[in-house]
């Protein structure tokens, strides 16, 4: 492990916003970092599938407000803008995408592929707002627009099925 990696692990574990923001450690993967710390937006749309769509939408409000604050406050603390362990944006999109995605394995699959195509491959605009929009809300918002991609294509998936 290099000096760079251990002191930026000695950040995200010593310090609860970048802990928070690096998914409670997962964005510290030394491989696909985005794509483990998405995966923490199971547990959360498992946990919460039962308690209806107003309860939903306000965990994913909640998810997303503060990550606006997480992130950028992390990106500010460690000195690099939209960091790719910063994964906090990744697990509040994906949640969204989980709540309305169908509650099948199939489902969930699919959600999972096309938020992190659209997430990696970061088609107009999310590329654009990647790179224009500084601090917490232009950390937030390529992954919400890759969520909404995300959520057309489930919906055309959907409307074909039928």
């Amino acid at each position: 492990m290099s000096d760079s990696v251990r002191q930026l692990a000695s950040k995200v574990l010593s310090d609860p916003v970048n802990f928070l923001a690096f998914g409670f450690g997962t964005g510290l993967s030394p491989k696909a970092p985005g794509t483990v710390g998405t995966l923490l937006a199971f547990p959360i749309a498992w946990l919460t599938r039962d308690l209806g769509l107003a309860w939903q939408a306000g965990v994913a409000i909640g998810l997303v407000l503060s990550g606006i604050w997480l992130c950028g406050e992390s990106a500010r603390r460690i000195g690099v803008h939209d960091h790719g362990g910063i994964v906090w944006d990744e697990i509040a999109a994906m949640y969204i995408v989980l709540v309305f995605a169908p509650l099948t394995i199939t489902g969930w699959a699919l959600a999972f592929v096309a938020f992190r195509f659209f997430d990696i491959v970061k088609p107009w605009p999310i590329r654009d707002l990647d790179h224009r929009i500084e601090g917490g809300l232009g950390i937030m918002l390529d992954d919400l627009v890759a969520a909404l991609y995300a959520l057309i294509l489930i919906g055309i998936y959907g409307w074909l099925m039928n």
